[in-house]
């Protein structure tokens, strides 16, 4: 289950650097759900597709901040993430 969340994760951080390589970014930042913490530094990872996903989540951090995070770490106690960014602040997202 983590493995097919992780897999969709990665999928759309791919999606939105796409999207933003595509045309020019605007900050929304109305719609940030307040994670402040930094990532994770991408070259901490070896497989190329978590390293992508975590460079994402560097380069446009107030878009995964303002996307709710499928993998229900929000509302576990063990997590209490406030968005799909906090999946990028530790290993979670590479798991």
């Amino acid at each position: 289950m983590r493995t097919k969340v992780s897999a969709i994760l990665i999928a759309l951080s791919l999606l939105l650097v796409n999207q933003a390589m595509a045309q020019k970014v605007v900050k929304d930042e109305s719609l940030r759900k307040g994670e402040t913490r930094a990532t994770v530094d991408p070259s901490v990872y070896k497989d190329a597709r978590v390293k992508k996903a975590y460079q994402v989540a560097k380069e446009i951090p107030w878009v995964l901040d303002s996307i709710y995070c499928f993998c229900y770490c929000e509302e576990s106690p063990a997590f209490k993430h406030k968005s799909l960014l906090s999946c990028y602040v530790d290993n979670h997202a590479a798991i």
